[in-house]
């Protein structure tokens, strides 16, 4: 699968076996085309960037983040570490209130600017950025507001390969 942003490509391999539900769920939302045109809408410098919300195509910076498929899935916790370039399920923000529901996954996904143990067995890794850290760099080195949201957008088309 190829990431694809206006600073280069990400390559990207699965691991099914690890996280089979996580995997066949990016596929067949990358089928859909779901992903494109979606916006890179979080980036953390030395932790990592985010994206697959619908929303982010809303000029509207606040619904950015809060978005989803419809759908969530359970997660899949395994013992893939969340090393630089770890590509991983997302969750739902809530309300800083209310206490998360750790089965609200759909369609965020983060990857890891650097190793990030802290995140191990609590989200789910379902694959890895294998070429093209490069723009995994660049994505997070950008400006961005008071919420993490690059101030120019960062869209992406995500493709499979055949």
């Amino acid at each position: 699968m190829t990431i694809s942003t206006k600073f280069g490509d990400m390559d990207v391999r699965f691991f099914p076996d690890d996280a089979p539900r996580h995997v066949d769920n990016f596929i067949t939302l990358t089928k859909m085309g779901f992903y494109n045109g979606t916006n890179f809408h979080r980036v953390l410098p030395g932790w990592l960037i985010q994206g697959g919300d619908p929303l982010s195509k809303n000029p509207d910076r606040g619904l950015h983040g809060s978005g989803g498929p419809g759908f969530s899935i359970n997660p899949e916790v395994n013992d893939r570490p969340h090393k630089r370039g770890a590509l991983s399920m997302g969750k739902m923000p809530r309300e800083s209130n209310s206490t998360r529901d750790n089965n609200d996954s759909g369609s965020q996904f983060f990857i890891c600017v650097q190793d990030s143990n802290g995140l191990d067995r609590v989200y789910t890794v379902f694959g890895e950025v294998y070429r093209g850290l490069d723009v995994i760099d660049k994505i997070v080195a950008v400006p961005r507001d008071e919420y993490d949201n690059p101030l120019e957008p960062i869209s992406m088309i995500v493709t499979l390969k055949e």
